[in-house]
């Protein structure tokens, strides 16, 4: 019996106890609050339903608790149901009851945890989308562990998601880029306002070995022939280091595309036509301070042409205009006033302003020795997504940014994330599941079968213990969709492994040399698999490896 399971019981329960009492039975909730309490002296589970609807109802807390304590304790899945406090009901679950959720999660296998939650919604995700005027830094690497994180746990929760990349190719850090591409190529200092690093000489030498003719012709020339050259090398070194760290994407879209398709005039056209579009000093400017934001925003110069927000503009309508019920952005800490300006520009469109998120996500620095790490070298002035994975491969990586909670700036010791001990939060994770494999080998060696165990024998503390964390996952799961906070998954993963490990060392799961197979030990046997299999699913959520061996 899961916690969702419980909850239904509980109230179907209140519901048939309130009409047997003549009683209004409407204000019972659709769900009802399910909770572990913090001292398991208490029971395996508690509920404040009583205090949250008696009053409502027409009776006093303590009253109707006492009704649901003897009502529940009656059901064949309650073992007892005792009032506490003003009206609170502490649950103990009946063992096969609570066993019952080991054969659910072996049933379910990679499909436990999920969840119809988004069924038939078709999400628009964004993240990273990095200007490809260098290699993506920390924070660019942040959201592509978070985004793809999300992109999972949404799926999971039954959405329909594209992962998109909007590849900025259009303004003047391109120009800026092509500049210090020239004067790469040339033997020339960089400009003043251009873009350092050894990366910046590779692709020079490379746009020039592939293009012998690239360094002819006029200045505008020269430089268009290196700005197409350049961004094509430069984001294709981004796709393959996003591949290389697990994360692929669905669309790139083409900021530029916006304006040769006449995207971004048709929306400004849109906005023209229904009067959120005025003229004032020579300029065109959006109503925005009428759907929330803060201003109003220049839309077309004065000198005719399109600013910045223009293409934002096009690109949101573009996005709802393909089917997306939701979009969602994921931005950097420099990005927070786009979240009104985003949500004034879909609905001056005629867009529902809701359907548009952004999330904001804070920086990321790495310490060793309790000191910031020197910057790269290659990139000049940052850290890179390949210096972090050379540093703590893709996993440590992966798991390092998302355990995080991304309203918080974060700083990943790297003394820490390449111990292999319990200190590492990964290496805590995965050896747990590497356990779990070698424990299932020894398990067949062994003659053990988990195949009509008996749950009912799972009456140890250790055993309820872990079994109650194995059913908060779908729980757990559903937050981090709703919430939009991966970081659950992960610490929840921790919390499992720990719970795994403490019934591990207190509960003989295999038969000693010697001894007989018994029934308990099918029955640990079945839990120790679920165990596994929600550790696997949660690590797949995160992006991270479940190894069978450590």
């Amino acid at each position: 019996m899961t916690p969702a399971d419980l909850s239904q019981l509980i109230r179907t329960t209140t519901v048939s106890v309130l009409k047997q009492h003549d009683l209004d039975a409407s204000v019972v909730p659709d769900n009802v609050t399910v909770e572990r309490p913090r001292n398991p002296e208490h029971g395996d589970y508690a509920t404040n339903i009583a205090l949250q609807v008696a009053k409502k109802a027409g009776t006093n807390p303590r009253e109707l608790a006492t009704w649901l304590a003897e009502a529940l304790s009656s059901d064949d899945a309650v073992d007892t149901a005792e009032v506490a406090g003003p009206g609170f009901l502490n649950l103990r679950l009946a063992s096969a009851a609570q066993g019952q959720l080991v054969g659910q999660i072996l049933d379910a296998g990679e499909g436990f945890g999920g969840s119809t939650l988004y069924a038939g919604e078709k999400i628009n995700l964004e993240f990273v989308s990095a200007n490809p005027t260098g290699p993506i830094h920390l924070g660019g690497t942040r959201w592509a562990a978070v985004g793809d994180s999300l992109g999972r746990v949404l799926e999971a929760s039954g959405a329909e998601v594209t992962r998109e990349y909007y590849f900025n190719d259009h303004g003047g850090q391109i120009d800026r880029f092509a500049r210090s591409l020239v004067a790469a190529a040339k033997g020339e200092p960089t400009p003043e306002d251009g873009y350092g690093g050894d990366y910046i000489k590779e692709i020079a030498g490379a746009v020039v070995d592939k293009h012998a003719d690239a360094l002819d012709g006029d200045d505008a020339q020269v430089q268009e022939n290196f700005r197409a050259a350049g961004v094509e090398m430069m984001f294709a070194q981004i796709k393959e280091s996003l591949h290389e760290f697990g994360v692929d994407f669905d669309v790139f879209f083409h900021e530029n595309s916006l304006f040769e398709s006449g995207a971004v005039d048709k929306a400004i056209q849109t906005l023209k036509d229904n009067g959120n579009l005025y003229e004032a000093e020579g300029a065109w400017w959006l109503r925005s301070s009428d759907f929330g934001d803060d201003k109003d925003r220049v839309v077309l110069k004065s000198d005719g042409n399109a600013a910045y927000i223009a293409g934002d503009i096009a690109y949101v309508a573009d996005k709802f205009d393909r089917g997306h019920d939701l979009a969602i952005y994921m931005l950097g800490a420099d990005h927070h006033g786009y979240i009104a300006r985003l949500r004034a520009a879909a609905q001056a469109l005629g867009y529902n302003p809701e359907a548009v998120e952004v999330l904001i996500g804070q920086m990321v620095n790495l310490v060793r020795d309790g000191k910031p790490v020197k910057m790269s070298k290659r990139a000049g002035t940052i850290i890179t997504l390949d210096d972090l994975v050379d540093a703590i491969g893709v996993d440590g990586a992966r798991y390092s940014l998302v355990r995080s909670s991304v309203d918080s700036s974060l700083d990943i010791d790297l003394d820490l994330w390449t111990k292999q001990s319990s200190d590492n939060p990964v290496y805590y994770v995965q050896y747990g599941h590497a356990r779990l494999c070698s424990l299932a080998r020894n398990a067949q060696d062994a003659g053990v079968s988990a195949e009509g165990a008996d749950f009912a024998l799972l009456t140890h503390e250790k055993e309820g213990d872990l079994i109650r964390t194995l059913g908060e996952f779908p729980a757990v799961v559903k937050a981090a969709a709703e919430l939009r906070e991966p970081h659950r998954i992960a610490r929840y993963a921790e919390e499992l492994a720990s719970s795994f490990h403490k019934f591990y060392d207190s509960c003989q799961v295999l038969p000693k040399s010697g001894e007989d197979t018994a029934p308990i030990h099918g029955a640990r046997f079945a839990l120790s698999l679920a165990t596994r299999q929600v550790l696997a699913n949660a690590l797949r959520m995160v992006g991270v490896s479940a190894p069978e061996r450590m």
